[in-house]
């Protein structure tokens, strides 16, 4: 059987968690300058792939085509702006708010696209998939490349 704290005073918080809550206020400023512009880097990674990804499908099969890959890229920016706000508030209040709401916006894309003639849905999905490509530009980018540390 597991033996749990039974008193307050028995339930101490980690040395992460004191370090958190004992964080001067230059540093949280410094901490979210620097999730603010992760946040930027995040939304024109995106724009760059799209604009490409665009370009490309325009080319090689159609306008028409080329739109519903722009629609689905449009509803992945939605959901990592969705996504932002959560982490965000997670920083604030420390609660998770799981992505029922985000995910609302794939399936209303995925919904229209089945319910008119003129989207299709494995363009539109594809597109969506263009925020998680950003994301994974970036990581390989500063894992491959890390910035310079300050002070270092």
């Amino acid at each position: 059987m597991v033996n749990l704290p039974e008193t307050p005073a028995e339930i101490a918080p980690s040395e992460e968690e004191t370090a958190v809550e004992n964080a001067p206020p230059a540093l949280e400023r410094n901490t979210m300058r620097e999730y603010y512009q992760l946040q930027k880097n995040l939304y024109l990674t995106c724009l760059g792939i799209a604009i490409v990804v665009f370009g490309s499908v325009w080319l090689v099969y159609s306008l028409a085509i080329a739109l519903n890959y722009v629609l689905g890229a449009c509803v992945g920016v939605l959901y990592l702006r969705r996504l932002a706000k959560d982490v965000e508030q997670l920083g604030e209040n420390g609660r998770l708010n799981f992505g029922v709401n985000r995910l609302a916006l794939l399936v209303a894309a995925i919904v229209a696209a089945t319910q008119l003639q003129n989207l299709q849905i494995l363009p539109i999905f594809l597109g969506f998939l263009t925020y998680k490509v950003a994301i994974l530009v970036y990581v390989f980018g500063t894992t491959l490349f890390p910035p310079p540390r300050a002070g270092g």
